[in-house]
Order: structure tokens, then sequence, then C-alpha cells
């Protein structure tokens, strides 16, 4: 049952929601090539250029360190790195590696130039990036062998590897691994022209035509991101075949927007409720994250990761020393009156 932009009590717009339904079904759409990867733009000439210098060398690629809002494409990116060099991927995450052990066995898996991924870098546990170090600058691991006073420190060569380290949180980050990456990357939210392109290009994919205004009504829905904007047209299209169409329409668009309770700006109901309770609460603040999760019975965590970033690209939110504040594009939207309370008044 769709109600109000909750599918199986996730949202619909949710960027980080990455089950392992939906990774299979974005794998047949994720573009395998630089050319193919619509948008970031600035990214993609700076890889080309390292991509092709590394080839002309035969060495491996510099690591690689991608930050930027869930959703934006730090997973296609790492795939299609390892597609122009021509080698192969190992995937895994920060918190998946729990022990010294566990990203050994793995580094001493790869085979000459592999790309190693891993997704939220910045929940490595201290004592895994310690190994991490040796092994980004020295293309080695050091092991102990034996115990007490007989115990000795054992360097073991590791194939020559690029990794690539994706995080939301760069400030996270701690200064030791950091510095360890060549190159580093920031994904910013794509414009309303790429995330267009996006939907005609997985409609394409997908074998299902859709009309031009169809599918811009969808991408201005997307919150500008590609995961979003192809997880909506995925639901639209059931609408249109449900209506035994061929075709998305901009009546399947809107009848599939308004039933996943999403707006014309990409805000789900849950977006909303956040801001009329900043607003109807809180006078529009300035008021404490802390005190926002309480109202809205969410974890601070949450609404720091997955509400604010496109309110505040938006305008709708402001962070400030005294806390969050809601500005007036956001009363506009809501339909309030803009009346905020002047607290330079003594």
């Amino acid at each position: 049952m769709i109600e109000e932009g909750i599918v199986n009590n996730k949202r619909v717009i949710d960027p980080s929601e990455k089950s392992p339904v939906k990774r299979t079904q974005e794998i047949s759409l994720r573009p395998r090539t630089l050319n193919d990867y619509i948008g970031q733009n600035e990214i993609k000439k700076n890889l080309l250029i390292a991509i092709a210098a590394a080839k002309k060398r035969k060495e491996p690629l510099e690591h690689i360190l991608v930050h930027g809002p869930a959703g934006l494409g730090k997973t296609t990116l790492s795939h299609i790195i390892s597609n122009e060099m021509g080698v192969n991927i190992k995937m895994t995450s920060g918190p998946a590696l729990e022990k010294q052990g566990d990203l050994a066995s793995i580094l001493t898996n790869l085979k000459e130039f592999d790309v190693l991924f891993i997704d939220e870098i910045h929940r490595l546990r201290p004592a895994i990036e310690e190994v991490l170090y040796t092994a980004m600058e020295d293309f080695g691991i050091d092991i102990i062998i034996g115990q007490g006073p007989s115990a000795r420190s054992v360097r073991l060569s590791i194939p020559r590897f690029t990794l690539i380290g994706a995080t939301t949180k760069m400030s996270m980050l701690s200064s030791p691994l950091r510095d360890r990456f060549g190159n580093v990357f920031k994904l910013n939210f794509y414009s309303d022209e790429d995330i267009l392109a996006i939907v005609k290009r997985t409609s394409r994919i997908l074998n299902f035509e859709i009309d031009e205004d169809a599918a811009a009504k969808i991408a201005k829905s997307s919150r500008q991101t590609p995961r979003i904007a192809n997880r909506l047209l995925k639901r639209i299209r059931d609408f249109a075949e449900v209506n035994n169409q061929k075709k998305i329409t901009l009546n399947n668009a809107k009848e599939g927007l308004a039933s996943l309770g999403i707006d014309e700006l990409g805000l789900d109901q849950q977006d909303r409720d956040l801001l009329k309770i900043l607003i109807e609460k809180f006078n529009g603040g300035p008021v404490g994250i802390s005190a926002i999760a309480a109202a809205a019975s969410e974890e601070q965590a949450t609404i720091e990761e997955v509400y604010e970033p496109f309110l505040i690209k938006l305008g709708f939110v402001e962070r400030t020393q005294r806390g969050r504040t809601a500005r007036k594009p956001a009363y506009q939207h809501l339909g309030l009156e803009y009346n905020p309370v002047d607290f330079s008044i003594k």
C-alpha cells in the first residue's frame, strides 16, 4: 500500500535508502563509462585525465575520495572508474570491517591495479585505519607473528591497488586518512537539465516511452538526485501500466506524485511536517536540532543526513550558531504568513 510517500515504511524519496532489491534493480541503470555518465562535468574531466595518465604510466590510479549527499552517484562513479581502467572492483563498507583481519583478507586477495571501494569510509574503526595507512602508501600491511616478548612485526606485500572511499560526512574523516587520498571529489546536486536527461535515459533503458512534459515533471520532483529520479520513474511507470498505457503521460506523472505525497519541489509529507514543526512550534527558530528531533519523533542523525541537505539547498532552512531557522521561501511554499520573531530586540 502506498500512502503519503511511504512504501513499506520507507520514504520513496529517501536518497540513502538502498535495499538489496532496489540495488539489484539500479545496477542495470548505471552508466558504465564516463561518456555515458550525466552531470558532474568537472569531475569527469579530471578523471579522464587521471585515468589516461595512469594507463600511460602503467600504474594504478591514485587513491580517490568522493564525498557528497546520498544518492548522487558515488558508487556508480567507482564502477565507472574500474571499467575505464579495465580492472576488477571489490566493494565493502566501513561498518562491515570489524577487525584488522577483515581488511587484510580483502587486500591480499586483490589483483594488480584492482579497485577497492569502501562506502561510508568515515565509519572505519581507528585500528583498521592504521592498517589502511601502510596499504595506501607502501602497498603493504604489517602483521604480528607470535605473542609476548617473542612477538615480531612482519611486512606483507600486497598488489598495487586504487582505494576509492565514499562518504557523506567529510568532517568525520581523520586528517591522516584524508591526506592520503591523491584525488578528492565533491559530488554536487544535479541541475534540472541533467536530471531530465537521466529520466529520459532511464526510460529508454526500461523500454518505456515518456512524454517530454511528464519527464520534466518527474525531474522537477526528484530533489536533484539521480537515485530518486530513477525510483520515481519506476513508480510512475506502475501507474501507467495499471491503466494499460504504453507511455508515461503528464497525467500519469501528476497522479503518481500526488499518490506518493510528493509536491512540485520534491518534498514529501515528512519534509512539510518538519517545516511546520519549525515554523509553528518554534516560531521559525532559531532552535536546536535536538529539540526539532524530539518534536518530530525522529533521530537527530536522520534529520541532519536525510531531511536537511535538500531543505538547506532550497533555501528553506538555515543553520545558524543559535540553531535552525526557517527562511521566507519555506513559509511561502507552505502558504503561511511570514512573520518571524526579531531576536535582536532586547
